[in-house]
């Protein structure tokens, strides 16, 4: 994959998309780059802190480097999809399911939207909880196969995938800087700022 071959091996590349593409206004078109260095970039943009990892050993090491990062050796997880935290279990952290008791929210997603650098997420993954009532702090546990050019794309994937049971409480994760404007855009309306980290595996 683009980006990821350039920062961690795979022959050589062209230096010149990052920079370009990061230096284009708000509002031009986006350059023909690879979507997981179009994901990369608009996502840190964004604020997000970004863990590449090509196996689960290194997932698990990544995660802990962030628990021992942020001293949250003592604090529960609040995670709210079972299969997540079946995955972790073997990992040295506790998991409640009332946000109170909390200070980090862990979850899967649906998609990554390269477009804008968003993390798609629905009712799977918050039940019927708004951004506002998660923690601040939010670790996202993603693959590179959900990796999608546009929010119109993941939504029609979600569509494909869950036919007539399409999930409830379908928005975006954008903002990861505090004071950051929100846009406009209508599934991050009424969006709050979380500190993030992305735990993305390689599964291509």
């Amino acid at each position: 994959m683009g980006l990821f071959d350039k920062l961690f091996g795979g022959g050589k590349q062209k230096k010149v998309s990052k920079e370009t593409a990061e230096t284009r206004g708000a509002h031009m078109p986006d350059l023909n780059i690879p979507i997981d260095e179009k994901f990369t970039i608009h996502f840190r943009k964004n604020g997000g802190k970004f863990l590449y990892c090509d196996s689960f050993a290194e997932i698990s090491q990544a995660l802990r480097n962030i628990l021992e990062e942020n001293d949250w050796h003592d604090h529960p997880f609040y995670a709210l999809d079972p299969k997540l935290q079946e995955r972790f279990s073997k990992e040295n952290i506790r998991f409640t399911e009332k946000s109170k008791l909390s200070e980090v929210f862990f979850t899967t997603c649906e998609h990554l939207i390269a477009q804008n650098g968003s993390i798609l997420v629905c009712s799977n993954q918050l039940m019927d909880k708004k951004l506002n009532e998660l923690p601040y702090n939010v670790i996202v546990f993603a693959t590179t196969s959900q990796l999608v050019e546009s929010i119109g794309e993941g939504l029609k994937t979600i569509k494909r995938k869950y036919g007539h049971n399409i999930p409830a409480n379908i928005t975006t994760l954008k903002h990861f800087q505090a004071n950051e404007e929100n846009s406009d855009d209508f599934l991050t309306y009424g969006s709050s700022s979380k500190n993030l980290y992305l735990l993305l595996l390689e599964d291509l």
